[in-house]
């Protein structure tokens, strides 16, 4: 398993500056290169203190690729809904280049109603939108002199420029969260999946959903599953806790918020059950976290039984992605975390 570094902003103007926030990630990448982390990750939301700071994962990315220089750099994920598949294609290029091929691109369809009210972008179009411009974005990166005659996008043939510096394009992620159908169908494309840690046995059959749909499309090997973890760890299990419960409880109420919607009265044919799923969100907890094993937080041996626990619930998985700093935890406590972690849960072998 390789473990990287993942960045979901969820603070206020109030408590951190967008300047400090960036400060405190591009340096917390720096650290993580220096201490072997797999990549750097960061979200695309908007307008809300959920996920509001970073509109566009690709610029931080870009940033990012300046103070490493072997670090992947993954969007986590870019939303095709709201960007036309025009202008990400040539982002896309534009950053492998910048990278010098270390791009790896996560889709997603978005989920936050109030941003598709504020895109002007109907919640079922959703996945229509989603297929159509990822499939674009895919040919405009392998092909030359693409013409499209979609149901949302319409073009004569174009050459994406630039080009990728891998070939034929950056590797490709797609987010997907408890529907069975976005796990198949990244299995069939051939695409990495990312998605966050649910309870153990429906986890583990989601994957194995992925896998045998990349199987039975032909593709080499198994595919690659990443999950996201919150990770705090820390000398003293119970120094662990204090320092990190607060700040990803405010995390959690900020999801919570900013998927209100959900739960009074919003629906969508394209988000079958969000208002339970919403609904379960709105009653997590920090310790709730820790038992259901979607947070890592204590000292390195307590956090190395809960990979393993989880692990042996799930099965082996290729990556995790870790949030090592989350709302307003300070950088110096987040950065002696992922030293600790690096030291002695990142070389155990799971």
């Amino acid at each position: 398993m390789k473990f990287g570094l993942q960045f979901f902003p969820s603070v206020r103007p109030e408590q951190v500056s967008a300047e400090q926030y960036f400060d405190d990630l591009l340096d917390l990448v720096e650290d993580g290169e220096r201490l072997g982390f797999d990549h750097a990750r960061l979200v695309e939301h908007y307008f809300h203190h959920y996920g509001g700071y970073s509109p566009n994962p690709m610029l931080f990315l870009a940033a990012a690729s300046q103070r490493t220089t072997r670090m992947r750099l993954i969007t986590g994920a870019v939303l095709p809904v709201f960007n036309h598949p025009l202008k990400l294609a040539g982002e896309i290029g534009m950053l492998d280049a910048i990278s010098r091929g270390r791009l790896e691109v996560g889709f997603a369809r978005a989920f936050l109603p109030h941003e598709f009210a504020r895109f002007g972008v109907s919640l079922d179009e959703s996945r229509d939108r989603f297929d159509e411009g990822l499939e674009i974005v895919r040919r405009l990166l392998e092909e030359e002199r693409v013409a499209v005659d979609g149901r949302f996008h319409r073009f004569h043939a174009t050459t994406s420029l630039p080009r990728p510096t891998q070939k034929p394009r950056p590797p490709f992620w797609v987010a997907a969260l408890t529907t069975e159908a976005s796990f198949v169908n990244a299995g069939k494309r051939g695409h990495g999946v990312m998605a966050i840690p649910l309870g153990g046995a429906e986890m583990a059959r989601l994957i194995e959903l992925y896998r045998a749909a990349w199987r039975q499309a032909g593709h080499p090997g198994r595919g690659r599953v990443m999950l996201a973890f919150h990770m705090f760890c820390h000398e003293d299990a119970g120094e662990a806790r204090q320092i990190a419960r607060a700040p990803m409880e405010r995390f959690l109420r900020s999801l919570a918020d900013a998927a209100k919607d959900w739960t009074s009265g919003t629906t969508s044919k394209d988000y079958a059950g969000y208002d339970r799923l919403i609904g379960q969100l709105e009653d997590a907890t920090f310790d709730r976290t820790i038992e259901h094993g979607s947070s890592w937080v204590g000292t390195p041996a307590e956090i190395i039984g809960q990979i393993q626990a989880y692990v042996e619930t799930v099965g082996p998985f290729e990556i995790a992605s870790v949030q090592a700093i989350f709302n307003d935890l300070p950088y110096a406590d987040a950065r002696r975390s992922i030293e600790l972690f690096s030291g002695d849960v990142g070389c155990h072998s799971f």
